[in-house]
């Protein structure tokens, strides 16, 4: 896919084309985009639970279709999040980003597990 095809913002408005010409708009308020989230975020985990780091990269071999439609619902539901409650996601991502490069700085963080606030 080249990538004016899957921009954050091509992508979000091919979502709100699909959930408009249903006209399901007036059932995402932002708590049910929330709600619908958790839940697609639970069923991408499920495909994890009681696996080994080992088992977990086989079990990504072997349902690479399913985690991937799994890993699609989580990202349309987000994408559509990021749209009706205003927030632009790109730029959002982009201050995380920023923020988490003041917070784990390369010479602490590198190779580490820890929190912000314990290295």
């Amino acid at each position: 896919m080249s990538e004016s095809h899957d921009s954050i913002s091509e992508l979000t408005r091919r979502v709100c084309a699909f959930r408009d010409a249903r006209d399901w708009a007036q059932f995402h308020s932002p708590k049910e985009l929330a709600v619908a989230l958790t839940a697609e975020a639970s069923e991408l985990l499920q495909h994890f639970v009681w696996q080994t780091p080992a088992q977990a990269l086989e079990r990504v071999a072997r349902r690479r279709a399913e985690i991937a439609d799994e890993m699609a619902d989580v990202a349309i539901l987000l994408l559509e999040f990021a749209e009706v409650t205003g927030i632009p996601l790109g730029e959002a991502v982009s201050a995380k980003l920023a923020r988490n490069e003041e917070r784990y700085p390369v010479e602490k963080a590198r190779g580490s597990n820890k929190k912000h606030n314990e290295l």
